[in-house]
């Protein structure tokens, strides 16, 4: 099934920067694009997307992965879009995304780009997420990490 993709609402909570809320608004619409194409039937997608320190970032990573480390970016899914339909609902809430922006500071450098490029990187991977792909199989990364090299590449966000 095809979506005509007209409106992505994104929440972001303490991210005050309005360009880089601008930014992630079009990387989660060329996400939707990709994923469901531009036509057909009409739908509204919403996103909640917040900053976190490493210590809240890291019990989130144990509370929820059973991890204990502090991590980049966390998603947290409403559906299994990849197991599931997308629902049959005008506006569809697909979940929140969670970054550590102490732990992308670190990744940037070590990575040699920008914080902006690292930041939009770990968005638009959370949002991957929330639309149901996913990196546990090589395959499934492969793919995945195809989509969000097109589509900052396409935005100019490059490595």
């Amino acid at each position: 099934m095809c979506y005509y993709i007209n409106m992505i609402e994104i929440q972001f909570k303490n991210v005050h920067c309005l360009c880089f809320k601008k930014k992630i608004k079009k990387l989660f619409t060329d996400a939707l694009i990709k994923k469901y194409g531009k036509k057909s039937e009409e739908k509204f997608f919403g996103a909640d997307i917040r900053f976190v320190s490493e210590e809240e970032i890291n019990a989130l990573n144990v509370k929820f992965r059973n991890v204990d480390r502090a991590t980049d970016v966390l998603s947290f899914p409403m559906y299994e879009l990849s197991k599931e339909p997308m629902p049959d609902e005008d506006f569809i809430f697909l979940g929140d995304i969670v970054i550590c922006k102490k732990v992308a500071i670190k990744q940037a450098k070590e990575y040699g780009h920008s914080l902006e490029r690292e930041l939009c990187f770990l968005a638009l991977h959370g949002f991957l997420h929330l639309l149901g792909y996913d990196h546990i199989e090589k395959e499934d990364e492969e793919v995945m990490m195809r989509i969000a090299k097109e589509i900052l590449e396409e935005n100019g966000e490059k490595r």
